[in-house]
């Protein structure tokens, strides 16, 4: 496609991918206001030339106008790029919702744009955002689309999104999506979210077949190929998890998220940093945007090797924190466990303390959210604050069970094991670990032989027994 001020000029070429030979060819010059009509001809000839008998309900879809907004469309499809991009980013999301907010007001009728601002809403409470005002735009995305076309998967299929990441109402859910493959069996995002409520329902297996099935549709989608490979990851399957990011990078080699996921398993698998240090030294010098984009990554790197310099200039790209499957991590929070890793007691304090008071107005505002308490409870074990810690740890694990959430759940799981750890209970620490280990999780061999969050334990034999038993794969029931 090329675009000269007011005109579009298309190519499109139809080829019979088994044989590499052209089967139809045409070029389109029209007024940019033509793109539509430029679609929908497209797909009529490429569907005559494959001899497919398209229904009615087909022929009228494709002649359908997604908008009579031509440049809400264009908005639109800018937000799209942002959401679809495989790096979870909270500033890419609220800048495409702001995107879509425009292109609504430019067309109230303009279906596809609710439907994509409802899953945008709906991806920000889930993992950065957990407040009733976004749950409530959400909510109110998704019944705008129903009510204009309460028919549409599309529609059915914003649902289920909301219904999972902001209720986390599985069977719902569920059934949503099965109204939305109806009219929508060729769409990917239908079994992505499938694998998603799978994997948050713990079951890990029909999870994994549920992405494949998603890949099969949309073997190039760097974002489902990374949710793949967090599923081996947390099943410690590193060998498969591996596998999954070579094919990423086979599809795009210089995609920063697959290079650093695909060295952060070394870390993970054997205990291996060295692959990781060589891609931070490599981002840090060669694009400092994209080493703050994975700053977690590089602190976990520094704290693994031990290396204060490493942790100064990861700390340093980390503008806030980050977000790790609702639990937001703030700066300050490593800032202190960098100073406690180096033996630096007063910083640590100051930066655990700085931590708290950011933290604690979270928890005030979302009493019964797990996530902030669990975060909560690192603090306050940082800070000698035991009875506090544990209780808070104890409260989070209540909150959010792996029962109700396997991924953030275990999140909880192993930091209530760093609380046991920091507050001298090594007892319970130790059947925390063990409790952990026997759920898929982020625990693994690399984390438990390298991370000083676990130094208190070091030298007990029952610590470092579960250590050689993190490099087996989880046993699934």
């Amino acid at each position: 496609m090329q675009r000269a001020a007011n005109r579009v000029r298309v190519t499109a070429q139809l080829i019979d991918a088994k044989t590499d030979t052209h089967v139809w060819a045409e070029h389109y010059d029209r007024p940019i206001d033509d793109v539509f009509v430029i679609q929908s001809q497209i797909a009529k000839a490429i569907a005559g030339q494959l001899q497919a008998k398209l229904s009615p309900n087909e022929k009228s879809a494709i002649e359908e106008r997604p908008t009579k907004d031509l440049a809400a469309y264009d908005l639109y499809v800018r937000a799209k790029l942002l959401v679809m991009n495989p790096l979870i980013a909270g500033e890419r999301w609220s800048e495409a919702a702001r995107l879509l907010d425009q292109a609504i007001a430019r067309d109230p009728d303009f279906f596809l744009a609710y439907c994509l601002i409802a899953e945008t809403h709906s991806r920000l409470y889930w993992n950065f955002d957990h407040t009733p005002v976004r749950r409530d735009l959400a909510d109110r995305a998704v019944k705008a689309a129903l009510h204009l076309r309460p028919e549409a998967g599309e529609a059915h299929l914003a649902r289920a999104q909301y219904l999972f990441n902001c209720n986390l109402d599985y069977d719902n859910a569920r059934a949503e999506l099965a109204l939305a493959r109806r009219t929508l069996p060729n769409d990917a995002q239908v079994f992505m979210s499938l694998g998603n409520i799978d994997r948050l329902q713990g079951r890990w297996n029909e999870s994994v077949r549920s992405f494949e099935e998603a890949l099969e549709l949309d073997p190039g989608n760097l974002f489902t190929l990374r949710r793949l490979a967090l599923n081996y990851l947390f099943m410690r399957r590193f060998a498969e998890e591996a596998a999954i990011l070579d094919r990423a990078l086979a599809l795009d080699p210089k995609d920063s998220g697959s290079r650093v996921l695909r060295a952060w398993g070394d870390l993970e698998w054997r205990g291996d940093p060295k692959p990781l240090h060589e891609i931070c030294e490599a981002f840090m010098n060669e694009n400092p945007a994209v080493t703050a984009e994975w700053g977690e990554a590089w602190i976990d790197l520094a704290l693994c090797e031990r290396d204060r310099a490493l942790a100064e200039r990861a700390l340093a790209t980390m503008p806030e924190g980050y977000d790790m499957n609702g639990l937001h991590i703030p700066r300050t929070l490593m800032e202190g466990c960098a100073a406690r890793t180096f033996g630096d007691d007063a910083a640590a304090r100051k930066a655990f303390t700085a931590a708290r008071a950011e933290v604690e107005r979270a928890v005030r505002e979302q009493p019964e959210y797990g996530p902030p308490l669990c975060v909560l409870g690192v603090i306050d074990a940082g800070l000698g604050r035991k009875e506090e810690a544990m209780r808070e740890g104890r409260r989070a694990s209540e909150l959010l069970p792996v029962t109700k959430d396997a991924v953030g759940g275990a999140h909880i799981m192993e930091y209530l094991g760093v609380i046991y750890a920091w507050t001298g209970e090594k007892d319970l620490a130790i059947k925390q670990i063990a409790a952990t280990l026997k759920v898929p999780s982020l625990l693994s061999y690399g984390e438990l032989r390298l991370h000083p969050f676990w130094d208190p334990l070091r030298g007990d034999p029952r610590f470092e027994k579960l250590v050689e038993e993190s490099k087996k794969p989880v046993a699934l029931k």
